[in-house]
């Protein structure tokens, strides 16, 4: 199974560097993560519209929750993949691109949609439309798959009925017409799945089961390694008891009708639904692969706008920051948090504490602080950061 990555958005004001440059800063960034516990890219993100700071603080909120429903639908998506591709790693991976490229290189490579999200749009219309988004990739990608798994339900109970034994598998193929009396006022023919072990018993016992069951009407129609089947004529007046004390000897009355050309049906019904299951199975499969691409592209430029919102919050106007992208490991990440820490730790002033999502809250006493970064359970934070794994 491929491992994946885990990333941390960092966004540091460029006077950490004594040039007070983006490149330079970017340069400080990447030694204080060391190359050894990962690799720091520039993650571009453009100068959006600031509002007021009570908007900002609001937005941050909905900016939190929209991260973490745009997650949760990634996650999703991707476990549609999986259940489709049977759990395959390897052709899992194959499907999961964003922009037809593996999510390490998009995301190393971002870029802000600007066709898609205009930059000069207000933050609260730009939120908006990517709740949208994230919303339709999520109910178009469910529905879909719901399809093909009701398709391939009822597909998998049809070749059931093909390859059971005589007590739950179709007798279309099996019983012949003469073996039914047909169309008749008075009597009624019923067919009766009786285990292996007792097929020498319903011989001697149809008859006296019940009364009315005419005499010398049973006969063998089939045998498997479980079952054998019989028939036997009942009067309609006395069927419902004749099923009962036949259930009482643990023999399984079966449901059938004959109905001409039945065998030919059933085959084409089988056909059709293998069909529409294969049908489906591809719309499921090509749906799940855009809209996990689509969805991962969301998350990031949610992710962009936190990061924005929350830099403007917490370093002030005019902007003057640099945003990097480190990616790494699971076992190496608290080595980057703790040498990003030990750095930049002066930055936080008398502020805050970490939650496990980034979000913004005002602690008392703070005009406007942050808790900062999946998997800090509380542990301060100093700067804008945000962890996340693309799974």
């Amino acid at each position: 199974m491929p491992q994946s990555s885990t990333y941390l958005l960092v966004s540091l004001p460029t006077s950490i560097s004594l040039s007070n440059e983006v490149d330079e800063a970017l340069t400080s960034v990447r030694s204080v993560v060391g190359t050894d516990n990962g690799t720091t890219v520039p993650f571009k993100i453009p100068e959006f519209k600031v509002g007021t700071l009570d908007a900002l603080v609001s937005q941050a909120d909905d900016l939190a929750k929209l991260a973490n429903g745009c997650e949760q639908v990634v996650a999703k998506v991707g476990d549609s993949l999986s259940n489709i591709l049977e759990r395959d790693e390897d052709k899992i991976a194959e499907q999961k691109k964003v922009n037809d490229k593996p999510v390490d290189a998009y995301l190393r490579s971002f870029r802000w949609n600007k066709v898609k999200y205009r930059a000069d749009k207000p933050l609260s219309e730009l939120i908006s439309t990517l709740q949208k988004e994230v919303t339709s990739i999520d109910n178009d990608v469910r529905n879909k798959y719901n399809q093909y798994n009701t398709s391939k339900t009822t597909l998998v109970n049809l070749q059931k009925r093909q390859s059971g034994n005589l007590a739950t598998k179709s007798l279309v193929s099996i019983v012949p017409p003469s073996a039914i009396v047909q169309d008749s006022e008075y009597l009624e023919t019923h067919l009766v799945a009786v285990p292996k072990n007792q097929a020498r018993d319903f011989p001697k016992m149809y008859e006296t089961i019940s009364p009315w069951v005419v005499p010398r009407s049973g006969h063998q129609i089939d045998a498997d390694d479980e079952f054998t089947l019989f028939s036997a004529t009942v009067f309609k007046k006395y069927s419902t008891d004749f099923i009962h004390k036949c259930r009482e000897q643990k023999w399984i009355p079966r449901d059938y009708k004959f109905e001409e050309g039945g065998s030919e049906a059933e085959r084409k019904e089988l056909d059709r639904y293998g069909r529409e299951e294969k049908q489906l199975w591809s719309e499921a499969l090509m749906l799940g692969r855009t809209g996990w691409g689509e969805a991962v592209a969301v998350w990031a430029h949610v992710l962009a706008l936190q990061v924005f919102v929350e830099t403007v919050l917490r370093y002030g106007l005019p902007l003057s920051f640099v945003c990097g992208l480190v990616e790494t490991t699971s076992k190496q990440i608290k080595k980057v948090r703790d040498n990003l820490d030990k750095e930049y730790g002066y930055l936080g002033g008398n502020a805050l504490s970490r939650d496990k999502k980034g979000n913004i809250t005002k602690d008392s006493g703070a005009e406007s602080e942050m808790q900062m970064a999946n998997g800090g359970d509380g542990e301060y934070s100093a700067y804008v950061c945000y962890q996340f794994e693309v799974i």
